[in-house]
């Protein structure tokens, strides 16, 4: 081969590789743009998270998530299609880009922030313990009470974290750990405490009054919190900045209109005041 046609062969190659890497990396739309064209909002949800997120007697989603992404779509002129999926997934899915957002309740902490996008606070959590009232080995809430007890959590979800943190000081100061068991949903966390296979469920305390409620007659009863509160948001992935945005605009609006407080007088029987608007990301 001589020098001509090794500078033709290499000047092909150039422009082969450079057409295969503009075929290969196109322009991603931002996911409103998707939405806005297709007229639809593809929101994740694990509806097992009442008052967040549930389903009633007809299998309708429902819980303070769900109705106020309804109130945005309509502000959209939109419609809402709810993908139904175990809460584990949803933080991958969002990643992967398998839908627009996720609706479920995500704590906002540093370290989620780190792999998704979160739209503006709109509700604060504190965590707590349900025990049996018929149960003395849970003294109280503080973590030196749990030390030794099994108790159950939610996978994935930010109270696990914060029992395996817990567990980190425990272990450090020579006291027992907190013998930790994950489920699904909080439907199983209570069902392993009523069946005694765990001592304590540490969750959400509006989710837990809930669920105690669901379980009248029953002997459960929520004997405190543990750890401060907690920011709650939406996830987006971090690719959709226009979609961020534009659920920010709208869930401020609803708060400034009375849509927020009035939802959450309904699901948790209180205002929850006082949600900032920027800088909220813990450090």
């Amino acid at each position: 081969m001589n020098n001509r046609t090794l500078v033709k062969s290499a000047f092909a190659f150039i422009i082969t590789v450079s057409t295969l890497g503009s075929i290969s990396a196109p322009a991603t739309a931002d996911a409103l743009d998707e939405i806005t064209s297709r007229g639809k909002i593809l929101a994740a949800i694990d509806p097992t998270f009442a008052p967040f997120e549930y389903t009633d007697s007809n299998n309708k989603i429902i819980g303070y998530d769900a109705e106020l992404i309804e109130a945005i779509a309509k502000d959209w002129g939109v419609s809402v299609e709810f993908q139904v999926m175990s809460f584990p997934g949803i933080i991958p899915g969002l990643i992967a880009n398998s839908f627009d957002m996720s609706v479920s309740a995500l704590n906002v902490t540093a370290e989620r922030a780190k792999k998704i996008s979160y739209t503006v606070p709109i509700a604060s959590t504190v965590n707590a313990v349900l025990k049996s009232k018929s149960d003395s080995k849970v003294k109280g809430s503080a973590i030196g009470d749990l030390s030794g007890l099994k108790c159950a959590v939610k996978q994935t979800a930010q109270p696990e974290k914060m029992m395996q943190d817990f567990n980190k000081e425990l272990s450090a100061a020579g006291k027992k750990e907190v013998q930790l068991m994950s489920f699904d949903t909080v439907e199983q966390t209570i069902s392993a405490l009523v069946a005694k296979r765990v001592d304590c469920v540490v969750d959400d305390k509006s989710v837990l009054v809930a669920a105690m409620t669901a379980r009248s007659g029953s002997d459960l009863e929520v004997i405190g919190e543990l750890g401060g509160s907690a920011l709650i948001a939406w996830g987006v992935n971090k690719s959709n900045p226009k979609l961020t945005a534009a659920l920010n605009k709208t869930i401020i609006k609803l708060k400034k209109d009375g849509t927020l407080e009035e939802l959450q007088k309904k699901y948790f029987g209180y205002e929850v005041a006082n949600l900032p608007e920027k800088d909220f990301i813990p450090k």
